[in-house]
Order: structure tokens, then C-alpha cells, then sequence
């Protein structure tokens, strides 16, 4: 089969690793910006309000997360826009693009337990069944988790009992390998396909994604496995992949300049790249820190601030992960 079907199967199958409820943090296989600290949807919240201010956003506009998981990030975003700007949750719609019953179930179970009817969430299967007019997309390491085809020097890899043979033609692959410069690596899947649709659910809107990758396509295969915290390169000889198929997390490197090609394509405007760290700092993560600090005892401030620090020190999540923004107006 094509490497692409495969990791859809990992991922997305009936067993697949995303399909069930599964821990992220101490207790899951890899952390994420929202496990690390609530302040990474405190930044949002407070730039999702500096979007009102500046006119872009409407107070009766969507705020929609892709692919929530828990459901943890927007709740967080909910919970700091409550706190700096409460009237307009009577005003902003928010939604979840969640194609699994059971975290959809988990995620409605979430909210009723923190905001009761103060908030109301809607769920969309995909961004398909959205239409509005204005709206602010957020998402958290969405790009990775696309499927991808594997190249290598002109061939594209199929899988065969878990192994990978780089014997196939793929004229698709080998013009997107070129663009980008590869010889080898991962081609994503999909980029295009998601940018239209989500062209086509609004007419004017602002998308941020955060991601670890670069601009430019790597050199090298970075295809990995998390499990329990442990990075398995996919190539690694010791590897047993019939024992961590559909149980652990697959993953890759995103190219960014592709994510860009696809949104730009269907006239959506690259506002800009980031690293993490730079990010959050210009959307006010240090500012939240200083109101903190005024309202709590000394010991909570220290607590939170360790957090944010790794979220955006460089050499934790600050540098390695990027923020992509984008704008349909």
C-alpha cells in the first residue's frame, strides 16, 4: 500500500492511534504547547481580542479550533477572554472541527463541566459544514499529522508488512520533492485540499497554527515515533513497527513553505512566520504573567512562569516550534 494509506491507517483507522481518548503530557507519549501551560491559550484569547479592537474580527464572529483533542486549548482561550474581555463571550460563537464521536463526546463533557450554559459549543465533522462570515482558525500541531507519501531520490516508498520500498512512481511526489528542493523526506498530503475548504467556509478570516518545522524542507527524513516520551526515528534499524502501529504517535517535520503554497493559492495572504517563543511574547504571554503576579501569592507566580518558560525558552518548545498566520480579507 502507499505510505500515505498507511499512516492514515496508524492514525485515523478504526483502532487508529487518534480515534480514542488518549493522555497528552506526563502521563501520554510526547507534551504539547497546551499540556505545557494555560497561558498558550491566554496568548491567543489576548490576541484574539486585540483582533476585535483592530476591527478585523466582529464581536458576533467565530472563534474555531481544528482537531482539539481534549478540547483543553479554546477552553483555555474561553477562560482568559472571560477574564480580560467577559462581554464578548456573549457575542463570539465558538466551534470544534472534530471528526471522532468520542472525543466530540469528551470535548462537550469538558465544557458543561467548566462554563455550564455560560458557553455554547458547536461540533463540525469538517470544515465543510462551516459557513460564516467572519471567523479567527486556530490549531495545534495539525500540519504533522497529515499523512504524507515518503521519496526518496525519485522513487516514492509503498509499505509492505511494515516495511518500506522505495520502488514506486509518483509524478505528483517527484514535482513537489523538486519544488522543495528534496531528494529524500516526506511529501504532505492534503495541505491543498484543506487550504480550499477552509477558503471556501468564510468570507474573511485569520489562521493561526503552530508546528515544529521550518520554512524550508529538510534534507533528511524526519519521520518519527513518540512513545512515552521516547523519539523513535521510523528508519531506526531496532524499530519494531508491527508492535507501535496505531499505538504510538507518528509524526514529521512540517515544511512551511508548502502550507503557504497551498493557502496561497486559493487567495489567502501568508501574514508571517515565527518562532514560538517570538510569538507569544509579541501577543502579551509576559504581560498575563505580570497580572498574574499582582493577584496571586508568590508561589503560584513561580509555578506558572516555570511553565511558561518552556514554552518559550529556545532550547525547550520556544525555538523548535513555529507559529504560521495567515488571512483571507
Amino acid at each position: 500500500m502507499k505510505f500515505s494509506e498507511y499512516m492514515t491507517e496508524w492514525l485515523y483507522g478504526e483502532d487508529g492511534y487518534y480515534a480514542t481518548y488518549k493522555n497528552i503530557g506526563k502521563e501520554g507519549d510526547f507534551y504539547t504547547a497546551v499540556s505545557t501551560s494555560k497561558f498558550f491559550g491566554g496568548s491567543i484569547a489576548k490576541h484574539i481580542i486585540s483582533l476585535v479592537d483592530e476591527g478585523f474580527l466582529n464581536k458576533g464572529g467565530t472563534i474555531c479550533e481544528i482537531g482539539a483533542h481534549h478540547g483543553y486549548f479554546l477552553a483555555d482561550v474561553i477562560e482568559f477572554i472571560y477574564t480580560l474581555r467577559p462581554k464578548l463571550l456573549e457575542t463570539l460563537n465558538f466551534v470544534i472541527i472534530e471528526r471522532f464521536d468520542d472525543l466530540q463526546s469528551f470535548q462537550r463533557n469538558y465544557f458543561q463541566e467548566s462554563f455550564g450554559d455560560v458557553v455554547k459549543l458547536t461540533h463540525y465533522k469538517s470544515l465543510s459544514e462551516l459557513k460564516c462570515d467572519n471567523a479567527f482558525f486556530i490549531a495545534n500541531e495539525i500540519f504533522d499529522a497529515f499523512p504524507c507519501e515518503l521519496y526518496y531520490k525519485g522513487k516514492t516508498g509503498r509499505v509492505d508488512g511494515h516495511n518500506v520500498e522505495f520502488d514506486e512512481e509518483n509524478s505528483w511526489v517527484e514535482e513537489k520533492a523538486k519544488k522543495y528542493h528534496k531528494d529524500r523526506g516526506e511529501i504532505a498530503l492534503g495541505y491543498e485540499e484543506f487550504a480550499k475548504e477552509m477558503a471556501s467556509t468564510c468570507k474573511k478570516f485569520e489562521f493561526m497554527s503552530f508546528d515544529y518545522g521550518e520554512m524550508q524542507a529538510r534534507p533528511d527524513f524526519s519521520l518519527r515515533v513518540y512513545e512515552k516520551h521516547n523519539v523513535i526515528p521510523f528508519f531506526d534499524e531496532e524499530i519494531k513497527r508491527d508492535e507501535l502501529f496505531a499505538k504510538s504517535d507518528i509524526t514529521y517535520d512540517v515544511t512551511f513553505e508548502h502550507v503557504k503554497d497551498a493557502y496561497e493559492e486559493v487567495g489567502v495572504k501568508f501574514v508571517e512566520l515565527k518562532a514560538q517563543m517570538v510569538a507569544l511574547v509579541d501577543m502579551g504571554v509576559l504581560d498575563l504573567l505580570e497580572m498574574l503576579k499582582d493577584n496571586v501569592e508568590e508561589k503560584i507566580y513561580e509555578q506558572e512562569l516555570q511553565k511558561v518558560k518552556t514554552l518559550i525558552m529556545p532550547n525547550m518548545l520556544g525555538e523548535r516550534f513555529k507559529m504560521i498566520r495567515l488571512r483571507k480579507q
